[in-house]
């Protein structure tokens, strides 16, 4: 305006000293309220590092000046979220993902998971949509093993471990949903919340779904009443404390769920968190389910890698020279040769090698499964070559990237470094065909 008659606003605090006085001015200060009595100080600041001497380092100051006492006793430094490539997000870039548009694709729920499962101390948050797919995915897993615990439930469980009928499986998983518990909250109170993301997510994939849903439905779908109810209150329970330990990362699908849950009440947010002495703690469960496990996905790798097809079942012999580990294994081969995809099993403390046989060795377990009327010899090792060679010619495109200069000196370093994983897990996959092969080539029929 070029006038030289200047004066400073009387009525406006410069930014950040109005910041500093956040914690107390926001809670009636400098009145003496029942709000500053009851919330000053505050316990937990959530900040990114850019700000820490502006903003946070004033906020004690003034706390400890106004208030005789600090304004909170942690602060937690957040990520910054980034593109796929690890750029800062900018408009004039093009590289800004729009959160409400994210929400309105993937959901909420998804999205705020994907947020905590990356969000490692120290490290910033390389987001990108198809991460926040993968975590849709697991939304869906989440609603349809509920829809199938909740159709099977008639009303007259109680706590899983209350009944005396109560199997292998139903004692591994109760078990394990109480490790589960006590680790995840023990990350969230140290504020790991990766770490607690990724345990509740394998959990609950892995563990619930994939194996202990898988075992139960032999169960859910039997005519015996006994092992029918008993894997019934197991699931009420695990359903209850799985939906309460996803709750802080996912709070939308688990209220939901929460309420079609038979015997609870209110909101699930009123609900305490579950911990480690609700659930019986059977170290001997533990330890028999990860020999089946093991065993089950020691069958699974080596029809995978013979190429052998998932509906077809197939013959083994097992060598197991620990006493109780094969009586386990006996009690429980129902499972095995379910999951497994299994038409006989011999189970033995001493066994010799059968011919034509493929061998997984679990913890001193040897597994033969017999692949004589499964596979085509000839016809196997005729496309194992093929294989072989489609792998040769990718690894070498793929080297002669990297050998080419003009290649390195004008590709960008994420890019190179794709092209080096890519021949890296080549050379992995050409190394298990050629001992496949030679496998293959060594059985005399």
């Amino acid at each position: 305006c070029k006038s030289s008659s200047l004066r400073q606003e009387t009525d406006v605090l410069d930014t950040w000293f109005s910041s500093a006085l956040w914690p107390f001015s926001t809670l009636g200060w400098p009145d003496n309220t029942e709000a500053l009595k009851m919330f000053y100080p505050t316990s937990t600041l959530v900040t990114g590092f850019d700000i820490l001497f502006f903003w946070v380092a004033r906020m004690m100051m003034m706390g400890l000046h106004f208030m005789d006492d600090i304004p909170f006793s942690d602060v937690y430094i957040h990520a910054l979220v980034r593109d796929a490539e690890g750029k800062k997000m900018s408009k004039s870039k093009g590289n800004v993902i729009d959160p409400l548009i994210v929400i309105d694709q993937y959901g909420t729920d998804s999205f705020r998971f994907t947020l905590a499962a990356f969000a490692a101390q120290g490290r910033d948050i390389k987001l990108s949509e198809e991460r926040i797919e993968g975590y849709r995915h697991f939304a869906n897993k989440i609603w349809n093993s509920a829809r199938l615990v909740l159709s099977n439930l008639k009303g007259d469980e109680i706590d899983g471990e209350n009944n005396s009928a109560l199997s292998l499986p139903d004692r591994w998983i109760l078990t394990r949903i109480g490790e589960v518990s006590k680790e995840v909250a023990t990350a969230l109170d140290d504020y790991r919340f990766n770490d607690a993301a990724g345990i509740a997510y394998q959990f609950v994939w892995h563990e619930f779904c994939d194996w202990y849903l898988e075992m139960a439905k032999d169960w859910l779908y039997s005519d015996d009443e006994r092992l029918n109810y008993s894997v019934r209150c197991t699931l009420k329970k695990l359903l209850s404390g799985i939906l309460r330990i996803l709750h802080p990362f996912m709070p939308f699908i688990t209220e939901e769920i929460w309420h079609r849950l038979p015997g609870t009440e209110g909101s699930i947010m009123k609900a305490s968190f579950p911990e480690s002495l609700d659930y019986p703690n059977d170290a001997g469960a533990v330890r028999e389910m990860a020999c089946l496990m093991g065993i089950i996905n020691g069958i699974r790798n080596i029809r995978g890698e013979m190429n052998i097809h998932p509906s077809k079942k197939v013959d083994i012999h097992i060598e197991m020279p620990e006493d109780s580990l094969r009586e386990t294994l006996l009690a429980n081969l129902g499972y095995v040769k379910n999951l497994a995809r299994l038409e006989n099993a011999i189970v033995e403390k001493k066994l010799p090698k059968p011919e034509a046989s493929a061998t997984a060795v679990i913890e001193g377990n040897q597994i033969h499964i017999l692949l004589k009327g499964i596979i085509d010899f000839d016809e196997e090792k005729d496309r194992i070559k093929k294989e072989i060679a489609k792998v040769k010619k990718e690894i070498d495109g793929s080297e002669k990237k990297l050998s080419n200069k003009g290649f390195l000196e004008k590709a960008p370093d994420d890019v190179v470094e794709k092209v080096k994983e890519k021949v890296s897990t080549l050379q992995t996959r050409l190394n298990k065909l050629e001992e496949n092969l030679s496998f293959f080539e060594g059985i005399d029929v």
